[in-house]
């Protein structure tokens, strides 16, 4: 059974923090800032919505590559390198924009992002379930889940609010230029960071052929699909975030669109400011909260009213939809009042997949499994949202998410669970 620190004593808070910012910073470029940018850009809604969410593929792909990573070295390694890479590709994405072709070089360098940012997490999570001790693993997942989505905050408010400040003075090519450099130097840093301050993770196997190693993924597989309440539970982890993958590419873009065609008006740099600064409080506070709430009333009795706060906030962007204020405040209150309860939500999903679906043999792979049907829950409704977004208008699409969210409450409620197991062997 693992106890505490495992490989390295390094203390979890000089790493956790670090190396869950470094995973969700070039998910959310993709997911959030990107559709910014290519809005400004001129490019259509449909078009941003489809590809923006498309290139996220490899998110729910990863575990199909997941038995390279225990062919060579360290999980350690694997994260610093693809840190590492997702540097260099945020500075060739910056040097595409001003091209001709920009959308699709920058497209397809963002899809180069998402690759490494999807085997990051692999790697990420490995140290993570390797590093610490099931006691452990719960008390620090709200530092987890508050770290990844700090990133959200820092990438779609702090950087779109520079966005918008340096498109007055820059105009909209060179802004976003320099908001991509910049994302490539916080990867670049945090790269070197972790080479120091993160722990090795588990070793590799030693694998020695990569039809061993896919002969290892189909082992993993099938035991994957072999787990007590399994189709159930991944039921739930497709649903959980299924009405999030509708509000999360378009309310942005609401935002940003002009009053007379529904939207809200903003500019970029208040855009910015909203998520980046009120939004990252009440997330931050959520995240804690929630974290301290499960270890209180424990998962199963607690999950459905994370499930509750975690979709039913999106109701905000209807009142929005529907009442158009112009007053900064008001919008600033709904979107703390839906980040508050993205935050509190969100650990419980989580924490579901390292308890539920994680512990056995191959915990690392059936995480990856469970992270990547996740993503594929996100990634089939954002696909989608511009569609939705453009047929229905802003109003009826923020009232069709809240209809969206109902089969994850009703997931929440009746999913069933196994009990924890004492023992944890890694993968």
């Amino acid at each position: 059974m693992t106890t505490g620190f495992k490989i390295d004593n390094i203390p979890p808070a000089m790493w956790i923090p670090t190396v869950y910012f470094a995973m969700g910073l070039p998910f959310v470029a993709i997911a959030q800032a990107s559709s910014l940018m290519y809005k400004n850009l001129g490019v259509s809604d449909t078009q941003i919505a489809f590809w923006t969410s498309l290139i996220m593929l490899p998110w729910t792909l990863k575990p199909l590559w997941s038995p390279l990573l225990e062919m060579f070295k360290t999980k350690k390694h694997f994260v610093v390198a693809t840190q590492l890479f997702i540097a260099a590709m945020f500075v060739l994405v910056a040097f595409s924009l001003p091209l001709q072709h920009y959308f699709s070089y920058s497209i397809a360098l963002l899809a180069l992002v998402a690759l490494g940012g999807a085997t990051h997490d692999i790697a990420t999570d490995g140290v993570y379930l390797s590093s610490l001790s099931p006691k452990l693993q719960a008390r620090y997942v709200g530092w987890q889940g508050a770290a990844y989505n700090i990133a959200k905050i820092v990438s779609g408010g702090g950087f779109v609010y520079l966005a918008g400040e340096l498109e007055k003075s820059m105009g909209i090519v060179n802004a976003w230029k320099m908001v991509m450099l910049a994302y490539a130097l916080v990867m670049f840093v945090l790269g070197i960071y972790h080479i120091r301050m993160l722990p090795m993770g588990s070793a590799s196997r030693q694998v020695q052929s990569l039809r061993e190693g896919f002969g290892v993924f189909h082992k993993v597989l099938m035991s994957f699909f072999s787990k007590k309440f399994i189709i159930a539970q991944v039921a739930l982890i497709i649903l959980y975030r299924f009405a999030e993958g509708f509000a999360i590419k378009i309310a942005p873009l609401f935002f940003k669109a002009a009053i007379s065609d529904g939207g809200l008006g903003m500019t970029t740099s208040q855009i910015g400011l909203v998520y980046g600064v009120f939004g990252a409080a009440a997330f931050v506070a959520g995240s804690l909260a929630g974290g301290y709430y499960i270890a209180a009333k424990g998962l199963k009795n607690s999950l459905f009213t994370l499930a509750c706060f975690f979709n039913i906030p999106f109701a905000v962007y209807a009142l929005l939809a529907l009442t158009q204020p112009e007053n900064l405040a008001i919008i600033s209150l709904a979107v703390i009042f839906e980040y508050f309860g993205y935050g509190f939500g969100f650990v419980g999903l989580i924490l579901f997949m390292m308890q539920q679906i994680a512990p056995g043999k191959y915990q690392t792979a059936h995480y990856a499994f469970a992270t990547g049907i996740m993503n594929l829950g996100f990634m089939i409704p954002s696909m989608l949202s511009g569609y939705f977004s453009d047929m229905l208008g802003y109003k009826l699409f923020f009232i069709w998410v809240l209809v969206a969210a109902v089969p994850s409450l009703l997931a929440a409620r009746f999913v069933p669970f196994k009990e924890i197991q004492p023992e944890v062997i890694d993968d």
